[in-house]
Formats: structure tokens, sequence, C-alpha cells
């Protein structure tokens, strides 16, 4: 069975950081590109950040979070990171981690971040 578990949100002040972790399971996600979204309130879903397969390995950015997250893997771990710089208030979403597989997409539940002082 695939899941995928985000983790490390919390609440920060502007200009902290927070690195969230997304634990995969029931696959080796290293065959698989991978991907951040976040969803603001009342907000559609866009994209973050995304990291290619072992094969490839590159990243790519949204303009809004360029120079400031940077999307990382374990592949040792099954784990995608997303470490998160000098956040601001406009950054407060719930973040989800994405996985194709097949053709399909697996996302998981979500992890909350606050920012606000």
């Amino acid at each position: 069975q695939v899941q995928l578990v985000e983790s490390g949100g919390g609440w920060v002040q502007p200009g902290g950081s927070l690195r969230l972790s997304c634990a995969v399971s029931g696959f080796a996600s290293r065959w698989s590109a991978m991907s951040w979204y976040r969803q603001a309130p009342e907000k559609e879903r866009q994209f973050v950040a995304g990291i290619t397969s072992v094969g490839g390995g590159s990243t790519n950015y949204a303009d809004s979070v360029k120079g400031r997250f940077t999307i990382s893997r374990d592949n040792g771990k099954n784990t995608l990171y997303l470490q998160m710089n000098s956040l601001n208030p406009e950054d407060t979403a719930v973040y989800y981690c994405k996985a194709v597989r097949g053709g399909l997409e697996y996302w998981g539940q979500g992890t909350q971040v606050t920012v606000s002082s």
C-alpha cells in the first residue's frame, strides 16, 4: 500500500526556517518524480518545488520560493524534504508532497505551516 506522510510543519515567526519531511512507504521513491505543493485558505493548490527521479535528480521551483526553499531526497530513507528559509506570512499554507508512479499520483495528508509574528 502506497503511503506518503508529511511532518515538520508548525508555527514560525517571519524570517524563520522549517524543514518538512515526507516519508514514503509502499514503493521505492527514488524511481519517482516527487514534488511539494501548498494550499492556502480559499486558494487553489499550487506547485512549490519538484525533483526528478534518480536518473536526473534535477530540481525546479516556483518563482515565489526560489532562493529560499530547497527540495532534496534521501533515497536510503525513502524520504523527501523541503528546507524552507526566510519564511514570510505569504508562505502560510498546508504543504503536501506528491509522488508520480506508473502514471498515478499519490498525495500525503498535508502538514500545516503558519508564519506569523
